[in-house]
């Protein structure tokens, strides 16, 4: 069938149309976010119809609420998302790499050299530069080394409260915990105007008792974790009324009045329950002096049977005996709500150590930033500890420049240029910060370069209070090596991913959406 020839666009654009299109919408994307890199970046204001404001450095927030309709915009900024997903930082980095891959490969491809060779190089840089940021990572043999403090400062733009809670946390949860894969060390971080910034081990939960006749207030606490609704099984009205039905039902009332009474006798006073709980079980648990909290979310259910030391359990479990359901039970020294910040603390669990976060500030648009910027301390605190750290300030990416120049040689062809596109895209960080800082780019980069091999010292770098040039690791200025790992990653991928894209086809649309099949 025959396309439909165009309209006010063309509905196919040839190659290089269509690789300038899409680089030309990445280029957009960094635009919006490189003013904020580096120590003298600035913030951004973001602003919706509605007059909600948010005032942030952190790039993926400003890639997250930005308006963007282009496709390569879009698959430019579902890379920074994964890029936050895994190590919760690195995301501005990684879209000015990508952002200067596609356009050096953009050069290339316009004086002819093919696009297989060039993302054969491409890849290879980006390859070799992994490896090398793997091998010459200084790894964090303790959570007391003060480089971890550095990181936290870094990431956390200064805030010495913020590095404080965030190193403190850390240590209380301890290194075994924060090297499992499926712990986040930035989702215990909580933010709420009008209150003081504390850290505390135990894990927080932002809901209150079900009723005020509950108790607040609970000492050396037997938890009960239920996954599931504390209420009895439904039952239709059809089976209702059945003689065997009825029975059934009655049999079930007498049960879970049983099932509540084995919750009293085992001595529990802190149940949480993931759904809804029966009136009669309220009311039942209340007298008998339990603090229950309902419809609690699931994430925070494991977080505190795992602190607690409980099993979750289902309702149908409670048909076990005293004995077996005491197997399930954790322990906490105390419970405690505030009733007016409407929190739950569950602390001193027998079970894992965790801990909690709470940043406080004066507005709940303040708190807002504030949260967001303690999380990304605490994930490049996080990442520092599972891989090391490397010299931050952009000098570890032009070490990485400067290895990759050194073997353009061995490269014979035309794949020597896509090569080329890592190394100018690998110069790109340091550019922007000295930019932001107020330097000339070019001529502080080559310097950096120079001295660099001059003294054999991948670590130097820019000092962007003086425009001098120094061991960033001396001088403390050193960023997790995961963060670089994912983020020069990730703009390898999204850069091959738009250099692949040969030709834009306008789609035509489906039903429902205002236009019928043909």
């Amino acid at each position: 069938m025959a396309l439909k020839q165009a309209e006010s666009s063309a509905e196919v654009e040839d190659k290089l149309a269509a690789l300038t299109t899409n680089v030309s919408a990445i280029r957009a994307v960094k635009s919006a976010v490189e003013g904020t890199i580096g120590p003298k970046g600035l913030d951004t204001m973001l602003v919706d119809r509605d007059g909600g404001v948010i005032v942030t450095n952190d790039g993926v927030t400003i890639l997250e609420q930005m308006e963007v309709d282009h496709p390569a915009a879009q698959m430019m900024i579902a890379i920074a998302k994964n890029q936050q997903e895994k190590v919760g930082d690195g995301t501005t980095t990684a879209t000015i790499v990508a952002s200067s891959l596609v356009s050096e490969g953009l050069d290339k491809v316009i004086r002819g050299v093919p696009v297989a060779k060039l993302i054969d190089g491409i890849a290879y840089g980006i390859q070799s530069s992994l490896e090398l940021i793997e091998s010459c990572s200084h790894k964090v043999v303790s959570l007391d080394d003060p480089y971890l403090y550095n990181i936290a400062i870094i990431a956390g733009r200064k805030y010495n409260d913020v590095a404080d809670m965030v190193i403190k946390a850390a240590k209380l949860i301890g290194k075994d915990k924060l090297c499992d894969a499926k712990f986040k060390l930035s989702d215990i971080v909580y933010s709420q105007n009008g209150v003081e910034n504390e850290v505390f081990g135990g894990v927080l939960i932002h809901q209150k008792r079900m009723n005020t006749e509950m108790p607040h207030t609970l000492e050396s606490v037997k938890i009960l974790v239920i996954d599931d609704a504390l209420e009895i099984e439904t039952m239709s009205s059809e089976a209702l009324g059945t003689e065997s039905g009825f029975q059934q039902y009655m049999k079930q009332q007498a049960e879970f009045k049983e099932n509540l009474q084995k919750i009293i006798d085992l001595g529990v006073k802190f149940v949480l329950v993931d759904r809804g709980v029966n009136s009669d079980a309220e009311e039942v648990l209340t007298d008998a002096g339990v603090m229950i909290l309902r419809r609690v979310e699931n994430e925070i259910l494991n977080r505190v049977a795992e602190h607690v030391g409980a099993r979750k359990l289902k309702r149908t479990g409670l048909k076990k005996s005293l004995s077996e359901l005491e197997k399930y039970l954790g322990y906490a020294e105390s419970v405690i709500e505030d009733e007016k910040l409407q929190q739950v603390r569950v602390l001193g669990g027998k079970g894992i150590p965790t801990a909690a976060i709470l940043v406080g500030a004066a507005t709940k648009q303040i708190a807002g930033e504030k949260e967001r910027i303690a999380k990304d301390a605490a994930s490049s605190v996080q990442a520092a500890v599972k891989g090391g750290y490397v010299a931050g300030g952009g000098a570890a990416e032009i070490m990485l420049a400067r290895n990759l120049k050194s073997c353009k040689k061995e490269f014979a062809g035309m794949i020597d240029y896509g090569v080329e596109c890592v190394v100018q895209a690998l110069k790109a960080p340091l550019s922007q910060i000295i930019k932001n800082a107020g330097y000339h780019p070019l001529e502080k980069v080559e310097e950096v370069i120079g001295a660099q091999f001059d003294k054999q010292n991948g670590a130097l770098g820019v000092d962007c209070d003086n425009g001098k040039i120094t061991d960033m690791i001396s001088k403390g200025i050193v960023d997790p090596a995961l963060v670089k790992y994912y983020a020069i990653k990730s703009a390898g991928e999204i850069a091959i991913s738009i250099l692949r894209i040969g030709t834009i086809i306008r789609k035509k649309k489906c039903k429902g959406q205002g236009e019928l099949l043909d």
